[in-house]
C-alpha cells in the first residue's frame, strides 16, 4: 500500500539521485517549478495532495528512469524478483462489469484476465483496469491503466473502483460514507456525483496508482 508521503519521498529521492532539487527536477521535466514545492503536497485543509500521474510520467522521462527504478525509490527497498516486474491481472472497465471476474470481497477471480507487467507491488492481489472512453478525465485518460488494491484500507477523499449492485463499475472518489450510504464524486465535472445506498454496494477498493 502506498502513501502521499512514500510518493512525494521517491520524487525527492529522484531528484537527489539526479543532483537536482525538487524544483530542478521540476524544470528539467519542463513543469512549473513550484509543481514539487512542500506548499503543494498538501491542501488548504491540510490533507496530503497525491502528485499527478502526467508530472510523475514526465520526470522519469525526463531522467530517463524506469518505473521499477521509482518504486524502489518510493519503498526504500529491492524491488521483488531481481527487478523484475510483477505480473498483473488486467481487464477493462467494461469487462469488470461482467460476472465471473472477482468474487464476492471484490479480489479478481475466474478467466479472462490479461497479465502486464507491472512495478512489483506491495499487494500480490492487486490488478490493473484499462480505462476507456472521457469519463474520468482530467484525471485518467483513455488509454490509462489503473491500478487497484483489494487488500487496501479505504479512506474519505481516496480514489476507489466501486461495484454496484446493478453490476456497474466505476471509478470515483470517495467523498462521504455512513452506514447507510456511500458519496462518490465524479472525476470529470460533466458527471454527476452520486449518492448509493450502502446495502447497493457490493465492494469498494482503493486505487493505489495509474500508469499512462
Amino acid at each position: 500500500m502506498l502513501t502521499h508521503q512514500e510518493i512525494w519521498n521517491g520524487i525527492d529521492a529522484l531528484a537527489s539521485k539526479n543532483g537536482l532539487s525538487p524544483s530542478g527536477l521540476a524544470k528539467r521535466a519542463g513543469l512549473d517549478a513550484t509543481t514539487f514545492n512542500v506548499s503543494k503536497r498538501r491542501s488548504r485543509g491540510g490533507r496530503m495532495r497525491w502528485p499527478s500521474t502526467e508530472s510523475i510520467a514526465k520526470i522519469l522521462d525526463a531522467t530517463g528512469a524506469s518505473m521499477e527504478d521509482f518504486v524502489v525509490l518510493v519503498t526504500n527497498r529491492p524491488a521483488r524478483g531481481n527487478g523484475a516486474a510483477q505480473g498483473v491481472p488486467v481487464i477493462g472497465f467494461a469487462q469488470a462489469g461482467q460476472r465471473g471476474f472477482f468474487d464476492d470481497a471484490g479480489f479478481p477471480a475466474g478467466e479472462g484476465w490479461e497479465k502486464a507487467d507491472l512495478p512489483a507491488l506491495a499487494d500480490p492481489d492487486a490488478y490493473a483496469l484499462k480505462v476507456s472512453g472521457d469519463s474520468m478525465l482530467p484525471l485518467y485518460r483513455n488509454g490509462d491503466t489503473v491500478i487497484v488494491s483489494p487488500a487496501a484500507g479505504v479512506k474519505t477523499g481516496d480514489r476507489v473502483v466501486v461495484k454496484t449492485q446493478s453490476g456497474e463499475v466505476m471509478a470515483k472518489q470517495l467523498a462521504r460514507r455512513t452506514p447507510d450510504a456511500v458519496e462518490l464524486h465524479s472525476f470529470n465535472a460533466d458527471f454527476s456525483n452520486l449518492t448509493i445506498p450502502a446495502n447497493q454496494i457490493v465492494w469498494m477498493a482503493r486505487i493505489i496508482w495509474a500508469s499512462q
